[in-house]
């Protein structure tokens, strides 16, 4: 148990500049407080002691203000930076050295029964706001944009973008002319799009 503290400390201090000691990491980050809270409540979960995990894991959320259902995989090294309004459901499966931004859910869309949440591969970096939503695959080593709405797989070595998003570089070529600062506004592109009907239509 010691040697994965240290082994999500040291992974911590690596991924952020801001982590200056171990001291700091250990008391002061609440993705660290709720990895290690989610390991015992999936301890609990996995043996049928539903109500105690879900103990565990709300109470986590009173104070971290993330909510890891106690039913979810996680692997080694995750680093949750900031993690206000992460959401991570029941079924969702996260891969190694995974960083999750604030406001990232790995979510369902209420259509899918038994596996309802996505599958995070190893490796991958998830932005501020992004919503993940499906049981679905993203592929290791990929780069999911800020604010984005992933609604389907992503290949490995991908970066996605947009919402809904699409996938704008793979295997370090770019395949579209958009990149991770100059996200389209969807609801430009719709109000956009009216006014061209409103035009045609005055025709």
């Amino acid at each position: 148990m010691f040697g994965r503290l240290k082994d999500d400390i040291n992974s911590i201090k690596q991924r952020d500049p801001a982590a200056t000691s171990s001291f700091m990491v250990l008391f002061l980050y609440p993705g660290l407080r709720a990895v290690m809270a989610h390991r015992k409540a999936h301890w609990f979960y996995k043996r049928g002691h539903f109500f105690i995990a879900r103990y565990i894991s709300q109470r986590t959320v009173r104070k971290t203000g993330i909510e890891i259902h106690p039913g979810a995989k996680i692997g080694k090294r995750l680093f949750i930076d900031h993690g206000v309004g992460v959401v991570i459901g029941e079924t969702s499966e996260i891969g190694d050295d995974v960083t999750l931004y604030q406001g990232v859910t790995l979510g369902g869309t209420g259509k899918d029964t038994g596996k309802r949440h996505p599958t995070i591969g190893d490796n991958v970096m998830i932005g501020a706001g992004a919503k993940v939503l499906g049981p679905f695959k993203v592929g290791d080593n990929s780069r999911i944009a800020a604010g984005s709405v992933v609604l389907s797989e992503i290949p490995e070595n991908s970066t996605a973008v947009g919402s809904p998003a699409r996938i704008v570089k793979r295997d370090g070529q770019r395949i579209d002319d958009l990149d991770q600062v100059h996200i389209p506004d969807p609801l430009k592109q719709e109000i956009e799009r009216l006014e061209r009907m409103i035009e045609a239509l005055k025709e």
